[in-house]
């Protein structure tokens, strides 16, 4: 017997009676099967199904090219100048551009606000005081004459590539509810064979089978478990979901000078991924429900750390003394990433039932490998008036891919879903510096293109970012100051839903804006 069934012809207090009844005696069964169930979850890294999708393979592939202030208020549109620490992540031919040694520190205030339309507007903020950027390039071949090698160079940057902090309210009137995708979901299945977020929302009450569905078929709380139809939306729903971490990458480089012509480096950078996302969504109704029900909170929570390498190689040419051209190639960076992840449900009703439960945390293992880069770019120097950049850089975000890491799982399914969703785009940067004496005025603008293919939801999805800063040379100190916004909108669904059903979508618009301070020194010149 379930919630579906009780007798029709029972008064309201005798329903609730019965219903208690059946609660109790199914919490002990309950807590019996939860053993099973915590112990299905602790092999579900064989599934695979909660994480290592689309959006973790761009998120990971995406990169903003973070760095010093000069670097970042002039567009990162250093492809082809060189000359800044920053650049040893995008091209390492400018390490061959310095004539001397240099150390760099670069901490940096990155604000973030984001707009959420979801049957109304909600906003949300947070601050983040972090190091963007810290390095030091050192000279050890310097000779006096006008050809052959002038100068070789050795360097290393920490130089973050993004920054993932956010925090996003999502919040409105229900035309739907997250317990119809579970339902939806458990469709087919007996309960007792219920896992993961389908299992909690039937320990919770929340789903239930309907009534002469043999098992197969479930109704949730807002029908009375599909006694009742039809359901019984317009209750509130929230979901805040905050966003915590970086990527970066450690550059190790070597660049040289040959004739004042040719400038070359390569760098080999070992990258790192820190990431963790944390959801609630709750759902509360004022209704008087049949089902008693009231509230629900659903939490879900993963972690990322992982460890990827790759190799970059460029130059910069200089035919003559106002125009430089670079070309450089990054090659795909190979990751191995830890994911922890955990969820939690807990459900009230109007007769002061309460219901809890979680599955303990999960770990996966996996690799990504991300997409290669080719960059070119060309810059002109007035006079000693003004330098002028602009950037071009290619990726194809189609030819991410999972792999596994002795799991044996199968990611064939997960990588053509990245191949069928994501494109090869374009990426322009554009920069300028203006000099008056000892001061140095910039400005910088790029386009990041879009990832997505024609009909994805995202399709329309790209970043842009304007910039300006300023900075200041004394001998051989430095300072500089750099601001720069970026600027995004995408979709986000909350949950998927049957055919036929309103999609419960909300229209996010992001702005980042990062100030940015790096204090220089030189020395040995």
């Amino acid at each position: 017997m379930n919630r579906a069934c009780l007798t029709k012809n029972t008064n309201l207090h005798e329903q609730n009676q019965h219903a208690s009844s059946i609660r109790s005696t199914k919490n002990i069964i309950i807590r019996m099967k939860r053993i099973t169930l915590i112990v299905i979850a602790s092999f579900s890294i064989l599934s695979g199904v909660i994480a290592q999708n689309v959006d973790d393979a761009l998120r990971y592939s995406q990169i903003f090219y973070g760095g010093t202030a000069r670097f970042m208020s002039m567009g990162g549109a250093f492809t082809a100048l060189g000359g800044d620490i920053s650049s040893l992540s995008q091209n390492p031919a400018g390490l061959g551009v310095f004539r001397s040694s240099e150390i760099t520190l670069t901490p940096q205030l990155f604000h973030v606000n984001t707009a959420a339309s979801f049957n109304g507007v909600n906003s949300d903020f947070l601050y983040n005081f972090n190091l963007n950027q810290i390095g030091i390039v050192s000279n050890i071949v310097k000779n006096d004459n006008e050809t052959g090698l002038i100068t070789l160079n050795v360097g290393y940057s920490f130089n973050k590539t993004n920054n993932l902090n956010q925090s996003i309210i999502i919040q409105g009137t229900g035309t739907s509810s997250m317990a119809d995708y579970w339902a939806a979901q458990s469709n087919g299945i007996l309960k007792d064979n219920l896992t993961d977020a389908q299992g909690m929302a039937y320990d919770a009450w929340i789903i239930d089978p309907t009534s002469g569905s043999g098992g197969l078929t479930y109704g949730t709380v807002y029908s009375n478990y599909g006694d009742n139809p039809p359901s019984v939306y317009g209750q509130n729903v929230r979901r805040i979901i905050t966003t915590e971490g970086y990527t970066g990458e450690h550059a190790i480089s070597i660049g040289g000078n040959y004739s004042n012509k040719i400038f070359f480096g390569a760098t080999l950078g070992i990258d790192k991924i820190n990431y963790t996302n944390h959801f609630e969504h709750l759902e509360s109704t004022d209704a008087v429900l049949l089902s008693e029900f009231k509230n629900f909170t659903y939490t879900e929570n993963y972690e990322n750390k992982g460890t990827g390498y790759t190799f970059k190689m460029g130059v910069i040419l200089k035919p003559i003394e106002s125009l430089r051209i670079g070309l450089a190639f990054h090659s795909p960076t190979y990751y191995h990433i830890d994911e922890t992840f955990y969820e939690n449900l807990n459900s009230n009703f109007t007769n002061g039932g309460h219901h809890e439960y979680s599955i303990d945390p999960a770990r996966y293992n996996y690799a990504l490998m991300t997409p290669f880069r080719a960059l070119a770019g060309v810059a002109v120097q007035i006079q000693k008036f003004a330098l002028l950049s602009a950037d071009y850089e290619f990726v194809d975000y189609g030819t991410a891919k999972f792999s596994q890491t002795g799991d044996n799982y199968d990611y064939s399914a997960k990588n053509l879903n990245i191949k069928n969703s994501l494109q090869s785009t374009g990426n322009i940067r554009l920069g300028g510096e203006f000099r008056i004496n000892k001061l140095y005025l910039r400005t910088g603008y790029g386009y990041y293109g879009k990832a997505f293919k024609p009909g994805e939801d995202n399709a329309n999805m790209n970043y842009n970012s304007i910039s300006f800063g300023a900075g200041f040379r004394e001998q051989a100190l430095s300072l500089d100051f750099g601001f720069t916004t970026y600027k995004s909108s995408q979709l986000s669904y909350l949950y998927p839903l049957p055919d036929g059903m309103d999609p419960a979508v909300a229209n996010l618009s992001t702005v980042k804006n990062m100030f940015t301070l790096t204090l220089g020194y030189k020395f040995g010149y």
